[in-house]
């Protein structure tokens, strides 16, 4: 299994949030790059970077600084990026590609242009991944701050259909909240995906990153784990053996 240590951006700076509300955010680092560096050399081949400034549409100088921050961790040699957040064109798209990422999540767009995230999953079909969150099984969007009425069952059997294969689960209510993981929960969108999903939200301990190993590469692909591994919950290097 893929362990994704995160790095969420706002402004250029290193943070996680509390359920993906901006108003109670913790600052971990004003140095992205560093934080990628560290991960490499700690073993890690993959990060998760999500540009909150660009998914919470915030001013030009955050979302600059966010782009240049994206485009130097994809230099940091051994490091695959898996990055998000605000991708609503087939510019943005173009963009991440050339700065390097190897996969690019579609959030939002996934909902509100659904035009655009079938061309997006024909067009770029290795590069792109469902982003897909909920609370309490209904999709959010917008930075999480909108609800749409569809289940995320419904919007996952769709983007099945579009073309996508690869897709990050997000579970709100336990997001950077180290609640722990719902597994089962990733069990129903991955049957409804018909492939294995990224689980996002809700790791606390190594026994989370377990379980979700012990569900099996055809249910979990991957784990990605922040809030936990910036305040010491666990080392990356233990977490990374226990994702195998």
């Amino acid at each position: 299994m893929i362990l994704f240590p995160a790095i969420d951006l706002v402004a250029g700076q290193v943070v996680r949030l509390q359920r993906g509300d901006r108003s109670k955010m913790d600052v971990y680092s004003d140095d992205p790059v560093a934080v990628a560096r560290d991960f490499a050399a700690r073993g890690a081949h993959w990060v998760h970077v999500v540009d909150l400034s660009a998914a919470f549409r915030e001013d030009a100088d955050a979302r600059q600084k966010n782009a240049r921050a994206i485009a130097a961790i994809c230099s940091v040699e051994g490091i695959s990026v898996d990055t998000g957040g605000g991708v609503r064109d087939m510019a943005a798209i173009e963009r991440l590609v050339d700065a390097g990422a190897k996969r690019i999540a579609i959030g939002t767009a996934l909902v509100r242009d659904p035009a655009f995230s079938e061309a997006a999953a024909r067009d770029f079909a290795d590069y792109v991944v469902a982003d897909v969150a909920a609370r309490d099984g209904e999709v959010r969007i917008d930075g999480w701050r909108e609800g749409e009425g569809v289940s995320a069952e419904t919007l996952v059997a769709d983007l099945r259909d579009q073309g996508f294969r690869h897709l990050v689960y997000t579970d709100i209510a336990r997001d950077g909240m180290q609640t722990g993981i719902d597994v089962e929960a990733y069990r129903r969108i991955s049957r409804v995906a018909g492939f294995p999903v990224v689980a996002s939200g809700g790791i606390a301990s190594l026994d989370d990153i377990r379980a979700c190993a012990a569900a099996g590469n055809d249910v979990i692909e991957g784990a990605i784990t922040g809030r936990a591994l910036y305040e010491g919950n666990f080392t990356l290097e233990d977490a990374l053996a226990a994702a195998l």
